[in-house]
C-alpha cells in the first residue's frame, strides 16, 4: 500500500483534522483542557462548599463547630438543606450567654467562699472575731 492520498482528496488537510499517521493534537489539547477544567469545577465546588465553615472562623463565631458539623453532614449526605442551615447559622450572631454565667459562678464562688462555716465545722479565726475598727450600724430615729 501507498501513503498516498486518494487523488480526491485535498493535498492540505485542516489543522483540527489529525493526519493518518501522526497524533492528534486537537484531542490531545481537548484532554487537557478537560482535566484542567474538572480540577477547577472541583476546586470551585470545595471552596463554595467550605464558605460557611470559613465565615464562621473568621468572625469568631461561638457556633464555629457546630456550622463545620452542618457542612460535613451536607458533604456526606448531598442533602443541600444542611448546608443552607450552616451558612445562616455562620451569619446570625448567637448571644453570648457563656461570659455573663461565668462571671456569675465566680462571684458566687467568692462569696461561697466568704460565708461562715454550717454547724459543727470550724470557723477560721479572723471570721469569728468581729473587727474592732468596724464601725456600730446606726440606730433608727423615730420622729414621734
Amino acid at each position: 500500500m501507498s501513503d498516498q492520498l486518494h487523488p480526491m482528496a485535498p493535498h492540505h488537510l485542516p489543522f483540527y483534522l489529525a493526519p493518518g499517521s501522526g497524533t492528534d493534537t486537537l484531542m490531545v489539547v481537548m484532554g487537557l483542557f478537560l482535566i484542567g477544567t474538572v480540577l477547577w469545577v472541583g476546586t470551585l465546588y470545595w471552596k463554595l462548599h467550605s464558605l460557611p465553615e470559613r465565615m464562621a472562623h473568621k468572625s469568631q463565631k461561638l457556633q464555629f463547630e457546630f456550622v463545620a458539623v452542618l457542612g460535613l453532614i451536607s458533604l456526606f449526605t448531598h442533602m443541600h438543606i444542611f448546608w443552607i442551615a450552616g451558612l445562616l447559622l455562620a451569619m446570625i450572631d448567637l448571644p453570648d450567654f457563656g461570659t455573663p454565667l461565668r462571671s456569675i459562678a465566680g462571684s458566687v464562688e467568692k462569696i461561697a467562699e466568704a460565708t461562715p462555716a454550717a454547724d459543727g465545722e470550724s470557723v477560721p479565726p479572723e471570721a469569728a472575731t468581729p473587727a474592732a475598727d468596724k464601725p456600730a450600724p446606726a440606730k433608727e430615729h423615730s420622729h414621734v
